[in-house]
């Protein structure tokens, strides 16, 4: 038995959904890109980002539940980033100290409430590595076809805004007689915003001869990054990789992989035959949707998506089981 409920409201910018599970074996897990936290079989941990398939073992009759964090929301809710969590199962105790792990062993308090109560200092969220992971979701084959636009575009979108505006690109210039002052502003007095201070645009560095209109065509980049919110999250690509890893636990290529074997999963009740799978998928060929399905669970892409795959008494999934 699975079941799977959206997030209630006040999880909503944190979490996927909350779930409960119970089985009569053991039971595969393959990676999703998620964290979890579990409850369930005397036990409360947090269950970090899979890069291969591990067995659920549990008793017969326990019911374990749980709320499955969004991919690179996990790391600001559980006050730890994702990458020291990669492929472990982590006591709550460790995390956040023993009163909260027996409470919540103990269902003093449920895993929703145990979340909403760390809410409070919830750091804004990543919006550069909120696009890319959207964008990895999307289907795309490349992680540089994600990436576009965001990898360093920062520096040449505000440089090409500063030479459409300035004097040179502009035919008709307005005319100005000598007793009309020189061009102010343009824009109203902008207060930066909390993406702006972050990441302020690297603009084109200013000449010592430097006129007035290309000062004014600076604060209008300052103004359209601060407007954009992807372009003002624009970053360099090691900047970007690195907080995508400590929000989601691995690189983007892992996580473009998971993502991609995620939709094939979701698709294979609706798709006949594996060229068919693979294509809809998203893989080159029936070929790589084969690969991945080996790493990422174990199995063939027969066997997984055979109908009872989802169990496994393998002694090496044993050694992973929770």
């Amino acid at each position: 038995m699975y079941e799977e409920a959206a997030a209630p409201a006040v999880l909503r910018d944190v979490a996927k959904c909350v779930w409960r599970s119970a089985s009569e074996g053991p039971k595969r897990i393959v990676p999703d890109g998620c964290v979890d936290l579990v409850i369930g079989d005397g036990a409360a941990f947090v269950a970090g980002p899979d890069t291969t398939a591990w067995s659920s073992v549990t008793r017969p009759d326990a019911v374990l539940s749980g709320v499955r964090f969004r991919p690179g929301r996990a790391a600001a809710a559980l006050g730890v980033a994702a990458d020291e969590l990669v492929d472990r199962r982590v006591p709550v105790g460790e995390l956040w100290g023993r009163s909260w792990a027996e409470r919540l062993v103990e269902a003093e308090v449920s895993p929703v409430e145990a979340v909403a109560g760390r809410l409070g200092e919830l750091p804004p969220e990543d919006l550069a590595v909120a696009e890319l992971i959207a964008r990895l979701e999307a289907g795309v084959s490349r992680v540089g076809e994600a990436a576009m636009g965001l990898i360093g575009s920062r520096e040449a979108a505000a440089a090409g805004m500063a030479a459409r505006a300035s004097p040179e690109h502009n035919s008709s210039p307005p005319a100005r007689t000598p007793r009309e002052p020189g061009p102010g502003p343009t824009t109203p007095p902008h207060s930066p915003s909390p993406a702006e201070k972050r990441h302020p645009p690297s603009l084109p560095p200013r000449s010592a001869g430097s006129s007035t209109e290309t000062g004014l065509s600076r604060a209008a980049a300052v103004v359209a990054w601060a407007e954009d919110p992807v372009l003002s999250a624009a970053v360099s690509e090691r900047r970007l990789r690195r907080r995508f890893v400590q929000a989601v636990g691995y690189g983007p290529a892992t996580y473009l992989r998971v993502s991609r074997f995620q939709r094939a999963v979701a698709l294979a009740p609706h798709v006949r035959g594996l060229a068919a799978l693979a294509a809809a998928a998203g893989y080159a060929d029936q070929a790589h949707l084969s690969r991945d399905c080996r790493a990422l669970t174990g199995l063939t892409p027969r066997r997984y998506f055979g109908g009872s795959s989802t169990v496994d008494v393998a002694v090496r999934d044993r050694l992973r089981s929770a």
